[in-house]
């Protein structure tokens, strides 16, 4: 259950995705936009979670069931921080035997780190995280673990956006009333402008937060910060729309669907289509609910399936 997909994301077309941390979720920040839930082991101490032939074997694996052809990227987007995986960089070097360009999708929280930035820069796209402008934000937002200085990170992105030559992406997700005022917006666009990514996201939340009174901002507010980002000279994309209902499948729809939704909450109607590539019915969405795999939540009126890890 380390692959999944391949997904349709926003930033990188159809997307295999690697969850190289093992669940329940581990994470150096607790967001309190989260679509995969709270984090229930916040720390900052890297681990081996997988070795990285395990990571090439399952990728190799679900390269060969797939029946609708390659996927844009590989990525490393997990139910947690990806770079508290010990193992990152040499999973990556062995996963770019495959031919098929590899993403980590990080929270920018080790980059700190000098052997983070090493091993990231051998990915072909990175996007690190870029939400406050300010200690207090942050930790509003990010909440993160204990020992973390927001100094601290922000050195470490600087230090990762100076020498890294892949594709460099940033990304900000915006909640009503806690990061969506001309100040941090500000404070932000001066941050990212001074990594000179090759484009900035700016994200609502869409799926089902961890924290259920985290709403996204009024379209002003999200024109707001799109117009000052674009006054800072940052070459802007807003991502505020729904990705789509195309995923990919290996013919174990059970499998599918509890890889899927373990990092990516899954709409009904993309359900639905990924049972259709089955020819599958909804007994098997039924069978996973009754089993407490899965859980149904609703979230600006669509319903939504994530999966589901009982408390330790």
């Amino acid at each position: 259950m380390i692959t999944f997909g391949p997904v349709t994301s926003r930033r990188l077309g159809m997307s295999l995705g690697i969850n190289n941390i093992i669940r329940p979720k581990v994470c150096s920040y607790n967001c309190i936009y989260c679509q995969v839930g709270q984090t229930r082991h916040l720390c900052l101490k890297r681990q081996e979670f997988y070795t990285p032939d395990q990571i090439f074997r399952e990728v190799d694996r679900h390269l060969e069931k797939l029946t609708n052809g390659r996927p844009d990227y590989l990525t490393f987007v997990s139910n947690g921080e990806p770079t508290l995986d010990i193992n990152i960089g040499r999973s990556i070097e062995l996963i770019r035997s495959f031919g098929i360009p590899v993403a980590v999708i990080t929270n920018s929280s080790l980059l700190h780190d000098p052997g983070v930035r090493s091993e990231l820069m051998i990915a072909d796209w990175v996007s690190i995280k870029a939400d406050a402008a300010d200690d207090e934000t942050w930790r509003t937002i990010n909440r993160p673990a204990k020992g973390l200085a927001f100094d601290q990170m922000i050195e470490g992105m600087s230090l990762f956006a100076s020498g890294y030559q892949g594709k460099l992406r940033t990304e900000t997700m915006l909640c009503s009333g806690i990061n969506d005022n001309p100040d941090n917006l500000k404070g932000v666009a001066a941050l990212i402008s001074s990594l000179k990514p090759g484009k900035a996201y700016i994200s609502i939340p869409v799926r089902p937060p961890s924290e259920p009174a985290v709403t996204a901002p009024e379209p002003e507010k999200v024109n707001m910060a799109w117009q000052i980002y674009n006054e800072a000279g940052i070459g802007t994309e807003l991502l505020t729309g729904f990705e789509g209902t195309e995923t990919g499948f290996t013919g174990n729809i059970y499998e599918d669907i509890l890889n899927i939704t373990a990092v990516h909450p899954l709409r009904e109607d993309a359900l639905m289509g990924l049972l259709a590539k089955n020819n599958a019915d909804f007994s098997v969405v039924e069978s996973l609910l009754s089993q407490k795999l899965i859980i149904r939540s609703v979230y600006q009126g669509q319903r939504f399936y994530l999966r589901w890890f009982h408390p330790e």
